[in-house]
């Protein structure tokens, strides 16, 4: 394929058809993900609890903990828990 315009029609070519069969391979995944998660449930284990722990595991021990700190915090605030004194 010639250039056109100063784009090399090959080259682009060559990366769309790449970048669509990372989709493809990303959409098999996801799927892949949500029988995971039905066969979670379908075991009695909270799918939105798992969500959650999958995020939290994905940070650092410091972020994870400040983050518990302030969500503690907003609840007292909020009288979800009771303030001790």
């Amino acid at each position: 394929m010639a250039t056109v315009g100063g784009i090399a029609g090959d080259q682009l070519r060559l990366l769309i058809e790449r970048i669509e069969k990372l989709e493809e391979e990303k959409a098999a995944l996801a799927a892949d993900i949500r029988d995971v998660f039905a066969e979670a449930k379908s075991n009695g284990f909270d799918v939105k609890i798992m969500r959650q722990l999958i995020r939290l595991r994905k940070l650092e021990a410091p972020e994870r903990d400040e983050l518990e700190l302030l969500l503690d915090l907003y609840k007292k605030a909020l009288g979800m828990i009771p303030v001790e004194d």
